[in-house]
């Protein structure tokens, strides 16, 4: 079974357990400092024992030597094994600078014939020792309490009447091999301390060398103006560090661009309010006048009734202005974070065409929809429904009395060696719009001089509104001539993916 791999952020929000990084500094100092400590305590400890293992060979072999000095004066004495140690040898044994020596000689039937005769035996399983030619056996015990290490060497003793082997052995306490063990100890431990200090302060010089650049962008950003949102350079930090300032410097370039559309937005929207408003306001202060006035004539009724009849459609102009401007802002600044789904759009334009049907007949245009097949596409309902009602009340505000207005939704069809999903089209029988000027009429607040003499009253924020409504659905929007010759046809592509 397949499990889907979590997102990289996801999966560092888990590690991290929701709490902060914290410093980089410290971090790198903490990852390089302590695997170097282990390292190099793991290196003292193989150091170490490498030493223990030399000075017990060392030892072993002093040992070793010691037992074969007194082997050789083992011998068969009227058919007795005795050993001759001189009391020279025997003070050598009491004050040696390896430890404490003990040594017993055992003859050919085990008899004690001289030395410590309950110095510990030789074990079974001890196997002979192979770094010497002799037959050696080294091995631990203790002895009255204190550990020693013992070489058990087997001696042949012969003469004419008997021949045998005699079993020498040597011990030696633990004393002299701990102070040097100690003394290795001491020795490697000190060194590596010693290494451990000089690495850490070069650890400490090169990480702080290594951040001065993301040291050096920290104070460049920190000092720019509130108003400064220019590129940072990215030959400030490493080349690694180079994407980083490369995402940021397009998220300061994406933050001008909406500074700039909110500004812009702002400067159009009250300059296209301050009219209708300052008219509205005009009108307002005419029918005052004209109610103020005694005994108003017939006449003065009429001229009260166009004013008041002036003032609903200024106030009809003014509030579909603002719903247009709130639309506007709502897709530039917050489109993308709305929830898509699967919207039928043969449905969306069937709403649309019932919820225009009386304004077409007011004005005497035939408004007809052409929807043979479904058309889903993967979008949001009410911004498809604000991009179908805008193009349909586009086309009839400038197509004049008697003409028609054709609303039309197809399903996938190849144009232009592309396969579309939907398309979406709204072709009227108007003067349309000449080929020079219909990239900008996409633009907010801008108008033609035909739009400005059939709807004087218009906005300019139809088109603009579609083109973002179509943008942010990934769809293709075409602005060509009618098939009349004069009129305009807009059609809105979507994409195949549903």
């Amino acid at each position: 079974m397949n499990v889907p791999r979590q997102p990289l952020a996801e999966r560092l929000r888990r590690y991290a357990h929701g709490r902060p990084l914290g410093s980089l500094r410290s971090q790198l100092l903490r990852w390089l400092l302590i695997p170097l400590v282990m390292l190099v305590l793991l290196d003292a400890f193989f150091v170490y024992r490498n030493a223990l293992d030399a000075a017990d060979m060392a030892y072993d072999r002093s040992l070793l030597a010691s037992t074969r000095a007194l082997a050789e004066r083992v011998s068969i004495v009227g058919g007795k094994v005795v050993a001759e140690v001189p009391y020279v040898a025997l003070d050598s044994f009491e004050t040696d600078t390896l430890g404490r020596i003990y040594y017993k000689v055992t003859g050919i039937n085990g008899e004690l014939v001289s030395g410590y005769g309950d110095l510990p035996a030789v074990p079974k399983n001890v196997p002979r020792s192979q770094n010497y030619p002799a037959l050696v056996r080294f091995y631990h015990a203790d002895y009255h309490g204190k550990p020693i290490r013992i070489a058990a060497l087997l001696q042949p003793v012969y003469d004419d009447s008997m021949r045998g082997i005699a079993l020498i052995q040597v011990g030696e306490t633990l004393d002299a091999r701990r102070g040097l063990s100690n003394q290795i100890l001491f020795d490697t431990l000190s060194w590596q301390a010693a290494m451990i200090l000089v690495m850490a302060a070069l650890v400490w010089f090169a990480v702080r060398l290594v951040l001065q650049p993301l040291m050096r962008l920290k104070t460049e950003v920190e000092t720019r103006a509130l108003s400064d949102l220019s590129d940072v350079d990215p030959t400030l930090v490493h080349k690694e560090m180079r994407p980083l300032v490369s995402a940021m410097n397009g998220s300061m370039s994406r933050l001008q661009q909406l500074i700039a559309s909110q500004r812009r937005f702002i400067a159009d929207a009250s300059h296209q309010l301050r009219t209708p408003l300052t008219v509205l306001k005009t009108q307002a202060e005419l029918a005052l006048r004209a109610c103020d006035r005694q005994g108003a004539a017939a006449q003065d009724v009429a001229a009260l009734r166009d004013i008041v009849r002036s003032i609903a459609a200024t106030t009809d102009s003014t509030v579909l202005l603002a719903n247009r401007l709130l639309t506007l802002a709502r897709i530039e600044h917050g489109g993308e974070n709305l929830a898509m789904e699967t919207v039928p759009l043969r449905e969306v334009a069937q709403q649309v065409g019932l919820e225009m049907a009386m304004v077409s007949v007011g004005r005497h245009i035939d408004l007809s929809l052409e929807a043979p097949d479904d058309a889903p596409v993967h979008g949001q309902a009410l911004l498809l429904h604000e991009l179908v009602a805008n193009l349909v009340d586009n086309a009839l505000r400038y197509t004049p009395h008697g003409g028609s207005v054709i609303l039309r939704v197809r399903a996938a069809q190849a144009a232009s060696g592309q396969e579309y999903g939907a398309v979406l089209e709204v072709e009227d029988s108007g003067k349309g719009i000449a080929p020079a000027e219909r990239e900008r009429v996409l633009t907010p607040f801008y108008r033609v001089g035909a739009a400005l003499e059939s709807n004087p009253g218009g906005a300019g924020l139809g088109l603009a509104i579609v083109r973002d409504i179509a943008a942010l659905h990934g769809a293709r929007l075409e602005l060509a001539t009618a098939a009349n010759g004069h009129g305009l046809k807009v059609s809105v592509k979507f994409s195949g993916a549903v």
